[in-house]
């Protein structure tokens, strides 16, 4: 079976994405071969495309994509949990050896089982495709790692961002204070509406004053950070005694200076962390899933893009004017 498949031969921007029908055949000892309906596009993607990622993609004919739901066509030898007909969402595990060899931009995509959630009823491909990277990753570190109760102050750096926007919802869930941060004023609106108590813009101000007025100037007992940078060490002045500052992303994309403000609880995070234990991992699903289904969580879709128009989504998630999650969807 042929599949159309998204590739790229050299670095470079959106236009060196271009379309190839690839032979997938039959999976394998422990793969599946899933019909993708929707796919979630992460900034790693853009990374990987342009030589900035932390591994180097395999070229020619680098795949793309690790985040998509769809249905089961077919299994290997040795999987039980899944059937064909099951409705399915996937993500990067462990298990994986990349997005470059393993890409699941396309209109099928055989992967390993390991990387395969159950898919409820309630939540349809485009919910499927867009809550997993960024609900894993807002949960695990806040939940997991931070231990965020009722009635703590959270502030989400790069707020605006699909993982920012899902620790806003968690925040809220479990009862905490979300304050959001983003770059300028322009998306303060939509942040409020997503459910930030309060917004600071960085270009506007002091952002460790301004976190500081807001909480009686004992400071954010967690502070979420995607953006790291020179600015971190700045940052660890806003975090309350006892409190953590959480880094899980680098949009700087320079240098970050170890922060020398003590005593402070600096940890980066990864999503791998959750997965690293299946106990960590099924607090996550079941958390998720609970929130989803009740209404509580819910991804913010900021624009949607027929798989044909996957260049075009890529310079829509590089202009960073979108707010919350950009998926594409595949036709069949």
């Amino acid at each position: 079976m042929k599949a159309k498949t998204v590739l790229f031969d050299q670095l470079g921007g959106p236009e060196e994405l271009y379309f190839a029908d690839i032979e997938l055949g039959e999976p394998g000892p422990a793969q599946v071969r899933v019909r993708i309906d929707a796919i979630g596009l992460n900034r790693n993607e853009v990374l990987l495309r342009t030589g900035e990622y932390y591994y180097d993609a395999i070229l020619p004919g680098s795949r793309l994509g690790h985040e998509a739901a769809g249905v089961v066509e077919a299994v290997g030898a040795g999987v039980d949990d899944f059937a064909v007909g099951d409705a399915v969402s996937m993500l990067a595990r462990p298990v994986d050896e990349g997005m470059s060899t393993h890409g699941i931009y396309g209109e099928r995509a055989i992967v390993p089982v390991g990387r395969l959630m159950h898919r409820p009823d309630h939540v349809d491909a485009v919910t499927g495709a867009a809550v997993w990277v960024a609900g894993f990753t807002a949960y695990g570190a806040l939940i997991e790692v931070g231990r965020m109760q009722p009635g703590d102050t959270v502030v989400v750096t790069a707020a605006s961002s699909s993982i920012g926007l899902a620790a806003i919802q968690i925040a809220n869930y479990v009862g905490a204070t979300p304050i959001a941060v983003t770059r300028t004023g322009a998306k303060a609106e939509r942040l409020l509406q997503a459910g930030a108590a309060h917004v600071i813009a960085s270009d506007d101000g002091d952002v460790v004053k301004q976190v500081r007025a807001l909480t009686g100037d004992r400071g954010a007992r967690l502070f979420f950070d995607g953006v790291a940078g020179p600015g971190l060490p700045d940052l660890v002045q806003a975090v309350a005694p006892d409190g953590m500052l959480i880094v899980y992303g680098s949009l700087d994309g320079q240098p970050t200076p170890m922060p020398m403000w003590w005593p402070i609880n600096v940890y980066g995070y990864a999503i791998f962390h959750l997965f690293a234990d299946p106990e960590r991992t099924r607090r996550a699903e079941a958390f998720i899933n609970n929130g989803l289904r009740s209404g509580a969580l819910a991804p913010v879709i900021d624009r949607t893009f027929d798989l044909a128009d996957i260049a075009e989504a890529h310079r829509h998630m590089e202009a960073s004017t979108h707010v919350g999650k950009i998926v594409v969807t595949v036709q069949h």
